[in-house]
């Protein structure tokens, strides 16, 4: 069986970005096919955590902005969104 894991950090561990990325490239391998049924298995179950992972981090963006719009209305989140930057992580 092939390790989908190899010299990738615990999925727990994984920032947004880092999640989604590897979330697109496990995607990209299952799609692609030529897989055997027990390299499939491992990658959708990796798929699966990263994809909880980036779930994750997308609820608590939404619960910072909600948090946000009910203290101080719409100038606090886009003083927020100002801060932080581009919603897609590029500058």
């Amino acid at each position: 069986m092939t390790d989908t894991s190899t010299d990738a950090p615990p999925a727990g561990e994984m920032g947004y970005e880092q999640a989604r990325d590897e979330l697109v490239a496990v995607v990209r391998r299952l799609e692609a096919g030529g897989s055997t049924l027990e390299e499939s298995l491992a990658l959708w179950e990796r798929g699966e955590e990263l994809a909880a992972v980036c779930r994750r981090w997308l609820e608590g963006a939404r619960a910072r902005l909600d948090a946000v719009l009910a203290e101080g209305g719409e100038d606090a989140a886009d003083e927020v969104a100002d801060e932080e930057g581009p919603a897609d992580g590029r500058e």
